[in-house]
């Protein structure tokens, strides 16, 4: 019988904590675009558009390792309606981290802005030109933004729930701590 993962591998919890940095920063730089005007609102754009798409591979590579490593197991302490809460959590949370850049790359598209990933190298447009949908697609990725951020605040409130009061070890298996 193979012995149950008590904690995420190293790799894992890298991407994990580095991504919830990259999305933390977008979430702030993009509420900062907003209410920001020239020359400032250039230099968050230029940041928000590599950061985006620096999150999206990195959402791809981490959904990847998520299916090829075990994964320790939820507690059986865990109600089944909670397990369930945290899956689907988990599930909306990756369809977030793919979705929404893909959203502003199209609403980019669409727009004909350039993603200009850094000076002399942008990436090429994913839809054509056409300003009906850029305007649909920005409510769409404004909309998309506003439940990230409710998930990532759902996401916390579960890690300090499972880590401060129920103590059972799922806080530890991120952070790398000791979950016995």
């Amino acid at each position: 019988m193979m012995r149950p993962v008590e904690r995420f591998p190293l790799f894992a919890r890298i991407l994990h904590w580095l991504m919830a940095a990259m999305i933390l920063t977008m979430l702030f730089v993009g509420i900062a675009m907003v209410a920001t005007v020239e020359p400032a609102y250039h230099r968050l754009v230029d940041l928000h558009r590599p950061l985006g798409i620096c999150i999206l591979l990195l959402a791809v590579v981490r959904l990847v390792n998520r299916w090829l490593i075990r994964v320790p197991p939820l507690p059986d302490t865990l109600p089944p309606a909670l397990r369930v809460a945290a899956r689907l959590s988990h599930v909306v949370l990756y369809a977030l981290m793919i979705g929404l850049p893909l959203v502003g790359w199209g609403m980019l598209s669409a727009g004909a802005y350039p993603v200009a990933m850094w000076p002399g190298f942008a990436l090429p447009p994913i839809l054509p030109h056409d300003p009906a949908l850029f305007a649909m697609l920005r409510h769409l990725h404004t909309w998309l933004a506003l439940a990230l951020f409710g998930i990532v605040l759902i996401h916390l409130a579960a890690a300090l729930l499972h880590g401060l009061l129920l103590r059972d070890g799922v806080l530890p298996s991120m952070t790398g701590g000791r979950t016995g």
